[in-house]
């Protein structure tokens, strides 16, 4: 996620190049024809205008569609952290709110609390990894008994299969004594606002923005930078100023190309790329505030920002 507000514009060129190296090439290609009497094509400035009225429509559609998905993203994972606070809390008041009954044992309960934040966890690092399709599985490792991590390593959907083992880990615990009544019920309901997120996250993943959109936003966008030299350099002529229409001509298509871009890189939020939903970041901070609760010291350092850029 970029964080920072002002951009290197070189960095910014890089998003835009294939479009800007076609508006050089048009533009200069234009001005040397009607410089040298090789043509002299023309079109109305109304030509140009309608057609960048159609990609503006195009371009907004786009952009919005994608904030809105993006946006999303973030209010799934502001929701992960939440109800893993939530599980984590709960894991602990109901393991200690049976401290007095006969036959709880304090090392048991001890050990279950920390097995099962652990998982919290490693659910939410393993989701980081596979909607980014990273395959830095060792990661798990250390939050996992030495008999998971072999089962999880091998299954297809690993935060699924981690969010199985929690619940089969829950109910141990409660023919065991160290949970009981109906504290099952409410970590459950956790248990599947995870699961309900996780799904909400799969579909952004999965689901790509309409390819229509993004076809022809890139046709119209072409077509636009294509059309524009033919279209001002008359304007320019009769002002004995010809050689303005290249700048001017791209400048315009610069500006369309990077609001297109825009759109273009937010459709995607999970893709670990500097404008995507800041994962590694979110973990972060879940990872040092159920560690906490906890009563775990020394924290993970915290995440911080590189170069206006947090991951």
């Amino acid at each position: 996620m970029i964080i920072k507000r002002n951009f290197n514009p070189l960095k910014v060129v890089q998003y835009v190049k294939a479009e800007l190296i076609f508006s050089v090439l048009m533009a200069v290609g234009v001005w040397i024809l009607h410089k040298t009497q090789a043509s002299s094509i023309t079109l109305p400035f109304s030509s140009a205008a309608i057609l960048g009225s159609a990609l503006a429509i195009f371009i907004a559609f786009r952009n919005n569609s994608s904030y809105s998905r993006w946006w999303e993203a973030r209010t799934l994972w502001g929701g992960i952290v939440n109800s893993s606070r939530v599980l984590a809390r709960l894991i602990i008041t109901f393991t200690d709110s049976h401290a007095h009954q006969p036959n709880y044992d304090k090392a048991r309960g001890e050990q279950f609390k920390k097995e099962m934040i652990y998982k919290v966890i490693a659910w939410a690092h393993a989701l980081r990894l596979h909607l980014r399709k990273q395959e830095s599985w060792q990661e798990l490792k250390p939050l996992l008994a030495e008999q998971e991590y072999p089962m999880i390593e091998r299954s297809y959907n690993k935060p699924n299969m981690l969010q199985v083992l929690q619940g089969k880990k829950i109910y141990e615990a409660m023919a065991l004594g160290t949970l009981g009544g109906f504290d099952s019920f409410q970590m459950e309901g956790q248990l599947l606002a995870l699961a309900n997120y996780q799904g909400g996250c799969e579909r952004i993943k999965n689901t790509p923005l309409l390819r229509q959109y993004d076809f022809f936003t890139r046709l119209f966008l072409y077509t636009f930078i294509f059309l524009l030299p033919f279209s001002l350099i008359s304007d320019f002529m009769k002002l004995n100023m010809d050689y303005m229409m290249m700048p001017v001509s791209i400048i315009i298509s610069f500006v369309f190309a990077i609001i297109g871009k825009v759109g273009e890189v937010n459709e995607d939020p999970f893709e670990n790329r500097i404008t995507d939903v800041p994962l590694t970041a979110l973990c972060n901070t879940l990872e040092r505030d159920l560690r906490e609760m906890l009563g775990e010291t020394p924290l993970p350092e915290k995440s911080i920002s590189v170069n206006g850029f947090l991951y």
